[in-house]
């Protein structure tokens, strides 16, 4: 009972956050850092410390599987390779960079736990991503920074797990390899069997409100036996979040989808905020530890300041070799775009495979005008790096240093200078560069001519499924003609009141139509033809719609 009162506390303060921040301009994550920050301060404040494995066993899990659900698919398939670079290369490079200097810097810390300290400074936050977005940066900027900041974390515990390990059993390259590939190979692949799992088994249960408390439970279910072989959990987890969020439109109904999105988007704004509010309240105890162990925090501050600048170059190092190969490839796929346009591919489109390879040349059409539409430029390779922030995953980690680490309370305490003063400094200076930058505005950015060209798509196919000879209602039996005749006028017609949902007839018809609309709207996806951001606005409305049908056909 006596800790029931502080939680709810803090919950108030997540909640009150949220408007607060939109009021003054700032990120919703920086300012429950200032305010835990100020709290722990406070002279009859004790002092607070939260067990790392609360924080990555019960909270990162869920944290992460909600972000993974709402991945932009479309986005993410297109710019893989440089995300799978930013978040993996980068993390690799920044570690062993990170590690040389702390073996020089930190007496008595050999290179493998210098290496583990700097994989645990390395993982950016996604709070960067919700900054990005309100700035009308290009979706594509949006998508590798959400996407490096979903994988990151998880190939920074890996690397972190392998170098204590290495501690422990005495280096072996091949060893350390090994270790790193089997923690993410396992995770992929119990990730994604638990996630098909997921998709089939609430898919058979169909009860909206039992499948949402499976769906609790499902980020637990991918870390927990990852963890116990060795691999990484958190790996797992994102791996299921991404492929229940691919599977979820042919398998879940709409009010499975409507359910998720609501229950999803509450844990993410949850536990983020917990997570970021801990971060500042923990202050005071790791400071009182250098106290007492290092005389002050202050050779702590120096080496958050060294490791801060080593991040920051070799990111831009990084980046600037990542939007010059970009550059690079832009010339390349000119070309293939004008021999796809001019027809010069289509003899690779006869025979057998012909529809499959019709699709494919389709899609990478569509990546081509993607990438033609939306070029990586210096700008944005600048944003990309002083949006690079740190947050609690990196404090989290630190925790879970050996207890006979040496200097283990000036590491932590490193760590989390780290994490802060690059989040309130990166976070709240971030817009401020945008402005100088003077970035043109995203063509994306005014989504209503794309979701009117999906809506049209969305039309076609239904008008197609009206006019199908073999459309017949659940009971086997024909639609009257003439209510084909009426409904299909009245959608070629703008919108108007339909007095035709009066009756059951055109109701089912209706939902009929919102199936084939949907099942277009899975081709789209598949195709690249539109936006993550417009096909789940459509999708939502599809949702709608048919829930709305469905209470009025129950209440009869």
């Amino acid at each position: 009972m006596d800790a029931l009162a502080p939680v709810l506390l803090g919950l108030i303060v997540i909640v009150l956050s949220v408007p607060l921040a939109r009021r003054i301009g700032v990120s919703s994550p920086i300012l429950l850092v200032v305010i835990g920050l100020g709290v722990s301060l406070l002279p009859f404040m004790p002092h607070v410390e939260v067990d790392p494995e609360w924080i990555l066993v019960g909270i990162l899990p869920p944290l992460l599987y909600a972000a993974a659900v709402r991945l932009p698919a479309v986005e993410f398939r297109r710019d893989a390779a440089p995300i799978a670079g930013l978040a993996i290369a980068l993390v690799v490079i920044s570690s062993l960079l990170l590690g040389a200097v702390f073996v020089a810097l930190v007496p008595g810390l050999g290179f493998p736990l210098a290496v583990a300290f700097g994989a645990i400074l390395s993982p950016t936050d996604a709070v960067a991503t919700s900054i990005v977005k309100k700035l009308g940066i290009a979706p594509r900027v949006v998508t590798m920074l959400e996407g490096e900041s979903l994988l990151n974390d998880a190939t920074a515990l890996v690397l972190l797990r392998s170098a204590i390990a290495t501690v422990a059993a005495g280096f072996s390259f091949w060893g350390t390899v090994g270790t790193f590939v089997w923690g993410v190979a396992s995770a992929v692949a119990i990730g994604m069997i638990v996630g098909l799992v997921n998709l089939r088994l609430r898919r058979w249960i169909g009860n909206a409100a039992a499948n949402t408390a499976l769906g609790f439970a499902v980020p637990f279910l991918a870390y927990l036996p990852t963890e116990h072989l060795g691999g990484s959990g958190l790996v797992a987890a994102v791996v299921a979040g991404i492929t229940t969020g691919q599977g979820a439109t042919r398998r879940f109904t709409a009010e499975q989808r409507i359910s998720d999105e609501l229950t999803w988007r509450t844990v993410e704004l949850t536990l983020e905020g917990a997570v970021f509010l801990i971060m500042g309240l923990e202050l005071r105890a790791i400071v009182a530890a250098n106290f007492e162990r290092h005389d002050g925090p202050w050779l702590a501050v120096l080496l958050a300041a060294g490791a801060l600048v080593v991040i920051v170059v070799a990111r831009a190092g990084y980046v600037a070799l990542l939007v010059w190969l970009q550059s690079r490839r832009s010339s390349r796929r000119e070309r293939v775009h004008e021999a796809i346009v001019s027809g010069r591919l289509d003899g690779m489109a006869d025979g057998r495979h012909a529809a499959t390879m019709r699709q494919r040349l389709t899609r990478m059409l569509h990546d081509l005008n993607y990438y033609a539409a939306s070029p990586l430029t210096w700008k944005h390779g600048t944003v990309i790096v002083w949006a690079g922030m740190r947050g609690v995953v990196t404090l989290a980690a630190a925790q879970t240093l050996p207890r006979d680490t040496p200097a283990r309370e000036l590491l932590i305490l490193t760590a989390f200078l780290v994490a802060v003063v690059s989040l309130l400094l990166q976070g709240l200076t971030l817009p401020g560069l945008v402005r100088r930058l003077r970035i043109p505005a995203s063509v994306d950015a005014d989504p209503r001519s794309e979701r009117s060209r999906l809506d049209a798509e969305l039309q076609g196919a239904a008008l197609a499924r009206l006019s199908d000879p073999g459309l017949a209602k659940e009971s086997g039996d024909p639609f009257d003609p003439a209510l084909l005749h009426r409904l299909g006028h009245r959608m070629a017609k703008p919108p108007e009141e339909d007095a035709v949902q009066q009756f059951a007839d055109a109701r089912e018809l209706r939902i009929v139509m919102i199936e084939a609309m949907r099942d277009r709207l899975v081709e789209l996806g598949n195709e690249g033809s539109f936006s993550s951001a417009a096909l789940r606005h459509a999708l939502a409305e599809l949702d709608a719609d048919q829930i709305g049908l469905e209470l009025r056909r129950d209440d009869q």
